[in-house]
């Protein structure tokens, strides 16, 4: 058994993680996929969470297809509605969220415009800003034209935070929320990505629409800004990057 203690600030931060690793068991068990699975929560406050532990091995191209073919097929079950019903959070950061049929505004207001009002940096928060204003109804429409419909996301998919043993790929720390599926596919590639075993994999069970290329630098804009008014430095650039890609739509 693992004892994960909360470090976030937020008293109910671990409540919240198992919510979504309930949902993501819930969604694999009716997707039919046995060779991803998510740790068992066996008791949960405030304070710690006790749960599953898990002995990380090295990563396959076996268990990364498998790992593809699972999200895929959790990514293809039909779900009610954008959003969700209580916030959570992205790492360190709150993730504010409401349910709604509106991708566009969803993802502009509650994914990039929150995170933009929380950089301290006045000059940058006003130029940032000025973007999403100047470019809300064309990104809106931009997004729900090129939407693959809701989906249940993980919501912080980085390599991290996909663990390997000698059968089974596991998910942990999940930021979940329904939206695009190609929002969980776009930030496994932020960091070094999962490798072509799993994109293949993937692919196959649900091929990539095709805007996808764009789509990735707007959605992956969301973590940029987050890990920026986390860490600052080095992630403005990439900020800049996606901001300029929103301009030109």
């Amino acid at each position: 058994m693992y004892t994960k203690r909360n470090e976030t600030g937020y008293a109910d931060a671990l409540i919240r993680e198992a919510e979504g690793l309930e949902l993501l068991r819930n969604a694999l068990e009716i997707a039919g996929v046995s060779t991803v699975r998510v740790p068992q929560v066996y008791s949960v406050n405030e304070e710690r969470m006790e749960m599953t532990a898990i002995v990380p091995k090295r990563q396959t191209d076996d268990l990364l297809a498998k790992l593809g073919e699972g999200l895929a097929a959790v990514h293809s079950l039909p779900q009610a509605c954008y959003g969700f019903g209580r916030d959570n959070y992205i790492g360190l950061n709150p993730q504010k969220n409401r349910e709604t049929d509106n991708w566009g505004e969803f993802f502009l207001d509650y994914r990039l415009g929150y995170q933009v009002r929380l950089v301290s940096d006045a000059s940058i928060r006003r130029q940032f800003t000025e973007v999403l204003e100047s470019r809300r109804q064309v990104l809106v429409d931009w997004l729900n034209d090129h939407s693959l419909g809701p989906s249940l996301l993980h919501g912080d998919l980085w390599s991290g935070n996909a663990l390997f043993d000698e059968e089974t790929a596991w998910l942990i720390d999940p930021a979940v929320y329904y939206g695009d599926s190609e929002a969980d596919l776009s930030m496994t590639e932020m960091f070094g990505g999962f490798g072509p075993a799993f994109y293949d994999a993937y692919n196959a069970r649900r091929p990539l629409s095709g805007e996808y290329q764009r789509k990735r630098v707007i959605y992956n804009l969301y973590h940029f800004l987050n890990h920026y008014n986390l860490f600052g430095g080095w992630y403005l650039g990439p900020c800049e990057k996606g901001f300029e890609v929103i301009r030109r739509l």
